[in-house]
């Protein structure tokens, strides 16, 4: 009976409000961590010198100058649309809409956990 009452308190109201108060202060974080990474001077740096490794395997296997060009370009836009999407992301930051919604997915996945563990427990009570 005790562990039951336990299990209880450990998945209420207050063990979803410390998980959200985690992910809310965690995850802007992250994001903005990541967006450092991809867009610091060293990343461009970077980029810069795999689109032209690319480049230089493209034209050394052979492919006519516009091919290489047009595939080299390609693959930028790869490096390019991750940037963006990681740019929208961080604009949603703290308070965000996405934010809001990871919030408001988090607690409804733990208030579903909650109310089938209360079903099962009212399953056991009544065997």
């Amino acid at each position: 009976m005790v562990d039951e009452e336990k299990k209880k308190e450990k998945n209420g109201p207050e063990e979803l409000k410390e998980v959200l108060s985690v992910v809310s202060a965690e995850v802007p974080g992250m994001i903005k961590s990541i967006l450092a990474s991809v867009f610091s001077e060293e990343a461009g740096r970077n980029m810069g010198k795999a689109a032209a490794a690319y480049y230089k395997e493209l034209k050394n296997g052979g492919l006519p100058e516009q091919v290489a060009v047009k595939m080299t370009e390609d693959y930028m836009k790869t490096f390019t649309s991750i940037g963006d999407m990681l740019k929208g992301v961080g604009k949603h930051g703290e308070g965000g809409e996405m934010g809001k919604d990871l919030e408001k997915k988090i607690r409804l996945k733990v208030q579903g956990k909650m109310h089938d563990e209360e079903e099962d427990e009212d399953e056991e009570e009544e065997e």
